[in-house]
């Protein structure tokens, strides 16, 4: 694993030990940067189950201003701080050890708002359309922010979540990504701009 594009190309990650945690593989991490990038200008990033934290570090690598990173798990926290400081961004990361529905109440505590969210859970987790809906009522999210959503390819999201238009669904064999932006204005629901 490494960092595809931009400030950081080319830096080694590291992966979590074990069978728990499924990183996700530089192809499918080109397609999802492919589909709601490839670079950005500013903004926060929430990598909310961040495992290895690669997603993050490949948007923060293209242009987004700081990320936060927060997985539940000890050891894929150890291993976040490991990959931000190998990709140097450590002075635009916060990484903190939580569970999901938890941390997002601490977010909205202190008003932050994401320009872009990934939502990487374990396979076994189908709930992130209601994460979602939890993160519009803590007014978590920019206007137009982008959603992307990587789960397995049997389970398939609504193309329309309230708040939300799916702009993209793709699959890449047991994996699938769903994209979604999140509209304030739900007048303009199904209108498409570029990301």
């Amino acid at each position: 694993m490494r960092v595809i594009a931009g400030a950081a190309k080319g830096r080694p990650l590291k992966a979590v030990p074990g069978m728990n945690t499924r990183p996700t593989t530089d192809k499918v991490k080109e397609a999802i940067f492919s589909m709601i990038g490839p670079y950005f200008e500013g903004g926060y990033a929430l990598d909310l189950f961040a495992g290895t934290g690669g997603l993050g570090i490949e948007a923060w690598s293209r242009g987004i201003e700081r990320v936060i990173f927060i997985d539940k798990e000890k050891i894929s926290i150890d291993v976040v701080r490991a990959n931000v400081q190998a990709a140097g961004m450590s002075d635009f990361a916060q990484i903190f050890r939580n569970d999901a529905e938890r941390a997002l109440k601490a977010l909205s505590k202190r008003g932050v708002r994401f320009r872009l969210v990934f939502l990487d859970p374990p396979y076994r987790i189908v709930s992130m359309d209601e994460l979602m809906g939890e993160m519009i009522a803590l007014d978590l999210l920019e206007d137009q922010a982008i959603i992307v959503v990587e789960h397995d390819a049997a389970h398939e999201y609504p193309e329309h979540i309230e708040g939300f238009t799916r702009l993209r669904a793709a699959k890449y064999g047991d994996t699938a990504v769903s994209v979604y932006r999140h509209q304030e204005d739900s007048e303009n629901g199904g209108e498409e701009t570029d990301a």
